[in-house]
C-alpha cells in the first residue's frame, strides 16, 4: 500500500508529471555518467588511470571523476586540493583566452577537454594540478564522457523537481510494528506539513511516499525497490523495516541515496545518518557508569537476549565489554532457566524483560539489571521493590534537556496528532530527523544533491533540537548522539532517579 502526503492540487499535478522533468539521457551519455561516476567502461572493458608523478597506473573506479568533482560536478575539498567545476557550459564560455587562477587560456574545445582527461593538460599545455589522475580511454569511452559532461550540470538526482523534493519512508500497517509506525507516521506528516507552510525548502514542497514493507524479507526488499526505482525518492527518512537491517546499507549505497533517522543495529554506512544513539551505544552508556560506580569489572556479566536477530548484536556488546576490562562477560540468549550472573545487560521486548525479572525472582536473585527504556517501559511499574537501585535504564534525552520552547512545540504536536507521551523516544528521534534534513537541505541550497545533502548533514555541529542534548556529526560521525543519560529506579513507585547525566561514550581500541 502505498500513501502519499500531499499539499493541495498543484503537488498532484506536478507528482504526476516528475517523469517529464527528469533529464533524458542518450546511451551514450548513460555510459558516459556510468565512467564518470564509477570508473567503467560501457563495453564492460577495464579501464585504467595513472595517478601521481610517478605515473602509478591503477584501475578508474578507484579514483573516477565524480569521487573528487562530484556527482554534482560542483567538486568539492579534500587534503587541500579544491577540484574545479565540470560545466561544459562554464569550460567552454566566451571567445579567445580566459584567466583562471593566474593562468590565462582559451576555451575548452572537445580534444582540449580529451587532452585534459587523458594528459592532464589546460588549452594552453600548461599541466593541471598532479592530484588530477589521468585516465587511458578508448575513443569510444572519451566520446561518451564528453557527451555527459555537455549535460552534467542539467542532470538532477532522482526526487528533486523544480518545486517538489520527495521523500520516502518505510512503515508497516499490521503487525506489532503498527502501532509504532502509526506513531512515526503522524510525525513525519505533522512536521512535513508545518515546513511547507512555511514554503517548504527553498521554494519546494517535500512530499512523502510511504511504503508498507511487509512481513519479511522479501516483501520489504520490493517496497525498498519501490520506493528507489519507481518513485524516486530524493532520501529516506524514519523507516521502520527491521527485516532490511542486513541489506538496507549496501542498497543505499549502491543507490547512493541518503537516510536521516533509525538507522540498522550495528550499520555503520555513510549514507545513513541518526539523530539518537543506537543500542549499542546506550547500553554502553550503562557499562561506563557500571564499570565507574559499581565495581562490577570482576562480577559474573551476561548480555541476555531474546530474539535470534539480535545474537550478533550482544557478541559485539560482549567483545565492547571484554575491551572495557570486564572479565567475566557472555552473551546469553533468554531461554526458561534464570540467567546466571550478577550482572545482566538485556536486548529484547517489554515483554521479554517481564518474563526475565519473573524467573529471577523465582530464583531468589536480585543481579543489577541494565536496559535501554524504550525496550522495557511498559514493564518498569511491574519491577518488584526489590530491584530498588538494582535497576538500571538508559534515555537518550530526559525532561530537563527540553527548553521551554521544545516542550511547547512538541506538546502542540501531540495535539495536532492526537498523541500522548507514550513512544516518546520514536516521537523525538523522527521529531529531529525531519529537523536534521531540513536544516541540512536549507544548508545544501536550492541547487540541491544528495551528496551536497551528505555533506551538509556532516557539517551540522551543536544542534539545537529543544528536545535533546545538542546534535553532531561529522565525516566520520553518523550519529547525532553517542552517548544516554542513566536512570535508576528507586522502589517503591517506582520512582525514575538521575545519576549519570548524558556524554558520549568512551572509545576503547582493540588491544
Amino acid at each position: 500500500m502505498i500513501t502519499a502526503l500531499r499539499t493541495g492540487a498543484l503537488l498532484l499535478m506536478l507528482t504526476a508529471s516528475s517523469n517529464a522533468l527528469a533529464l533524458d539521457l542518450s546511451p551514450a551519455e548513460l555510459a558516459g555518467k556510468r565512467l564518470y561516476r564509477e570508473g567503467l567502461s560501457s563495453s564492460d572493458a577495464q579501464v585504467s588511470a595513472r595517478v601521481g608523478a610517478a605515473d602509478m597506473l591503477v584501475p578508474a573506479s578507484v579514483v573516477p571523476c565524480g569521487s573528487c568533482h562530484g556527482a554534482d560536478g560542483l567538486g568539492r575539498a579534500e587534503g587541500g586540493v579544491r577540484p574545479p567545476v565540470l560545466s561544459w557550459q562554464r569550460l567552454a564560455a566566451g571567445q579567445g583566452l580566459r584567466k583562471v587562477n593566474g593562468r590565462t587560456y582559451p576555451a575548452y574545445t572537445e580534444s582540449s577537454l580529451a587532452r585534459a582527461i587523458q594528459e592532464g593538460r589546460d588549452p594552453a599545455g600548461n599541466r593541471l594540478d598532479p592530484a588530477m589522475p589521468r585516465f587511458v580511454l578508448s575513443m569510444a569511452d572519451q566520446r561518451n564522457l564528453s557527451a555527459y559532461l555537455k549535460r552534467l550540470a542539467d542532470e538532477r538526482d532522482p526526487g528533486l523537481e523544480e518545486q517538489t523534493l520527495r521523500l520516502g519512508t518505510l512503515l508497516p500497517g499490521q503487525g506489532v510494528l503498527a502501532a509504532p509506525a502509526r506513531v512515526v507516521a503522524a510525525v513525519l506528516e505533522d512536521r512535513i506539513e508545518q515546513l511547507n507552510q512555511q514554503g517548504g525548502i527553498h521554494g519546494r514542497q517535500l512530499q512523502l511516499i510511504n511504503v508498507d514493507p511487509g512481513p519479511d524479507l522479501a516483501s520489504a526488499e520490493q517496497a525498498l525497490t519501490q520506493l528507489l526505482e519507481q518513485e524516486q525518492v530524493f532520501a529516506l527518512i524514519s523507516p521502520l523495516a527491521p527485516a532490511l537491517e542486513s541489506t538496507l546499507a549496501t542498497r543505499l549505497e549502491q543507490a547512493r541515496v541518503p537516510l536521516i533517522g533509525s538507522a540498522p543495529v550495528l550499520t555503520s554506512s555513510t549514507q545513513i545518518f541518526d539523530p539518537l544513539p543506537g543500542l549499542d551505544e546506550q547500553l554502553l552508556s550503562l557499562a561506563d557508569y557500571a564499570q565507574a560506580n559499581l565495581a562490577l569489572l570482576q562480577a559474573g556479566t551476561r548480555i541476555v537476549y531474546a530474539d535470534p536477530a539480535q545474537a550478533s548484536l550482544a557478541q559485539h556488546l560482549e567483545q565492547q565489554l571484554q575491551r572495557r576490562g570486564w572479565s567475566e562477560v557472555k552473551a546469553q540468549r533468554l531461554t526458561e532457566q534464570a540467567a546466571e550472573g550478577q550482572a545482566l545487560f538485556f536486548l529484547g521486548q517489554a515483554e521479554d524483560f517481564a518474563r526475565l525479572i519473573a524467573q529471577l525472582q523465582q530464583a531468589g536473585r536480585t543481579p543489577y539489571l541494565f536496559a535501554a527504556a524504550h525496550q522495557v517501559a511498559s514493564q518498569l511499574p511491574q519491577v518488584p521493590d526489590a530491584w530498588s537501585r538494582r535497576v538500571f535504564l538508559a534515555y537518550p534525552f530526559v525532561p530537563d534537556d527540553w527548553t521551554p520552547t521544545g516542550r511547547q512545540a512538541l506538546s502542540d504536536m501531540r495535539l495536532r496528532q492526537g498523541l500522548d507521551g507514550r513512544q516518546g523516544v520514536l516521537q523525538v528521534g523522527t521529531w529531529c530527523a525531519v529537523q536534521l534534513l531540513g536544516d541540512a537541505l536549507k544548508r545544501a541550497g536550492r541547487d540541491a544533491s544528495r551528496e551536497k545533502l551528505i555533506q551538509a548533514l556532516e557539517s551540522l555541529h551543536d544542534v539545537q533540537t529543544g528536545l535533546t542534548p545538542p546534535l553532531s556529526f561529522g565525516p566520520g560521525r553518523r550519529q547525532g548522539l553517542a552517548g544516554a543519560h542513566v536512570v535508576t529506579l528507586e522502589m517503591p513507585g517506582p520512582v525514575f532517579y538521575p545519576v549519570a547525566a548524558y556524554r558520549p561514550v568512551a572509545e576503547v581500541n582493540s588491544p
